[in-house]
């Protein structure tokens, strides 16, 4: 396998708009991925993911953030510090109206670049490929709901 990147792609009943709130906005991050969230839409701004009773606390640096079409952030530090120059994964949303709704495609990239063994490689890949496996529908679920609430 070639552990490069890990794409998905799906269609959400929720204008984009809407949906770049909820992967951009932590109070809705913390509905549909991570327990507690700390970030800023801002490129350059450095936030924070936690799971748990911040037993795993990731920070993360927003890349890119154009409304409503694009959401991109470094994540997964090898020190477990923000740090421009260290290798780290991207994950970038992207946007586009589809119908009534949008087309989410979420990219992540990096994973060759950490350096790596292949095990721990293959591990940190196959992880992620199972999260975003739950996340994903789970984020397009919410989006949906908030549109649909009265």
């Amino acid at each position: 396998m070639e552990y490069g990147s890990i794409e998905r792609e799906i269609h959400i009943d929720a204008p984009p708009e809407v949906v770049f709130e909820v992967v951009s906005r932590p109070e809705h991050i913390t509905q549909w991925w991570s327990d507690g969230a700390d970030v800023e839409a801002t490129p350059g701004a450095v936030g924070e993911l936690v799971w748990g009773d911040r037993a795993d606390v990731l920070p993360i640096t927003v890349v890119d953030a154009e409304p409503p079409r694009l959401f991109s952030f470094r994540w997964c530090y090898p020190d477990g510090e923000a740090d421009a120059s260290a290798a780290s994964l991207l994950i970038t949303f992207e946007l586009a109206p589809s119908g009534a709704g949008t087309r989410l495609r979420l990219t992540e990239t990096g994973f060759r670049e950490m350096g790596w063994e292949a095990a721990k490689l293959a591990e940190h890949y196959r992880d992620h490929v199972a999260g975003w496996d739950v996340f994903v529908p789970r984020l397009g679920e919410y989006a949906a709901r908030l549109v649909s609430a009265p």
